[in-house]
């Protein structure tokens, strides 16, 4: 697609797994970008990062002039969305936030664009877009597709979460754990609660006083401001030692019968979900390795619950660098131009000034 202007970029948190793979992802889509810049920590600061072909030094922030920018994607964390985002919305420059710390704000849009890029018309009054948890962006995009069927009662998901989802620090830890073991030394353990290697963790993030975790607490709330919807979601939250692509286990209740048939008429016909699942064929369903560098958010193992009335099973794969992060807050990013190509729509409202 063309487009008639070019924007001033920066990508916060650039040397980061979701920061490098926004670059990527706005080179491969030929975002259209006049300047970009790579901001990192003060220990990354003077690094160079890819971005087609040519690499940019990483900047620290305070040195650059959030009011000569356009859009800045944030990918360094909830604290420091916390501690800065004034700072470059005061500036008239638009954020695109990855982190969670702004996701359950009223005032937030919370957008998957094939669900809901229609809330962008109403604009951002806190200058802040997120995009949303790994998790709840492939979730979310598979019960909307399942609610043009009929309406949903609950929904129980079991994820299956790659290290990637957990850092850097947390996919080179799975790394020199799993060569340790296999070397027969001690693993060291710094990132996760107990060894990733060759384990699974059945907590992502603390544990709260009523027994589940910030994660799942994160999923459920956020698949329904997305869905604007009161579906009941009970999540379990798992860590397993895979680098990247998240999967899920989802057993479904509907108010009233489906058939398989219009499960795979939905699935096949909601934009950016692609199913593979041909129970004659062995092998035909979608794993972490299969997903890997892929758009699409994969289905398979679809089949009723027989346990239930009116009840659906399937399996869910993603790359949660990709559509669960930086993707998804690119595509944000598309339909914000398309919306309003001065941006102005989206930038921080005066009045709204120390609201956050």
């Amino acid at each position: 697609m063309k487009y008639a202007k070019e924007y001033n970029v920066a990508v916060v948190g650039a040397t980061g797994n979701a920061g490098m793979k926004t670059l990527q992802i706005l080179a491969e889509r030929n975002f259209p970008i006049a300047n970009i810049v790579a901001i990192a920590s003060e220990k990354s600061v003077g690094k160079e990062v890819s971005y087609k072909n040519k690499s940019l030094r990483v900047q620290r922030f305070s040195d650059v002039d959030f009011s000569t920018m356009h859009l800045a994607f944030f990918c360094a964390g909830g604290a420091f969305s916390r501690k800065y985002a004034d700072t470059v919305t005061e500036k008239g420059c638009v954020i695109i936030d990855k982190s969670s710390h702004f996701r359950l704000n009223p005032k937030v849009p919370l957008v998957v664009p094939e669900i809901n890029a229609k809330v962008l018309r109403k604009g951002a009054p806190l200058g802040i877009i997120s995009t949303p948890n790994c998790v709840a962006v492939p979730l979310s995009m598979t019960l909307k597709a399942l609610a043009e069927i009929a309406p949903l009662k609950r929904a129980v998901v079991s994820t299956y979460q790659s290290v990637s989802g957990a850092g850097k620090k947390a996919v080179d830890e799975l790394y020199d754990q799993s060569r340790s073991i296999i070397s027969a030394a001690a693993p060291n353990i710094h990132v996760f609660s107990k060894q990733i290697a060759y384990n699974v963790i059945p907590a992502v993030g603390d544990i709260l006083s009523a027994g589940i975790s910030e994660e799942e607490e994160k999923i459920s709330f956020e698949v329904c401001k997305i869905l604007k919807s009161d579906i009941r979601v009970a999540v379990t939250c798992v860590r397993v030692p895979v680098f990247i692509g998240h999967c899920m286990s989802v057993a479904c209740e509907f108010s009233k019968p489906i058939t398989e048939e219009n499960v795979y008429d939905v699935f096949e016909n909601f934009d950016g979900i692609l199913t593979i699942d041909r129970r004659e064929e062995s092998g035909a369903f979608a794993t972490p390795v299969d997903v890997q560098n892929e758009d699409a958010v994969f289905v398979s193992r679809i089949r009723k619950d027989l346990t239930v009335k009116n009840g659906l099973m399937y399996w869910i794969a993603s790359d949660n660098v990709r559509k669960g992060a930086a993707l998804n807050s690119v595509q944000i990013a598309e339909e914000m131009i398309r919306e309003d190509p001065t941006l102005s729509t989206f930038k921080r409202q005066k009045q709204n000034n120390g609201s956050q």
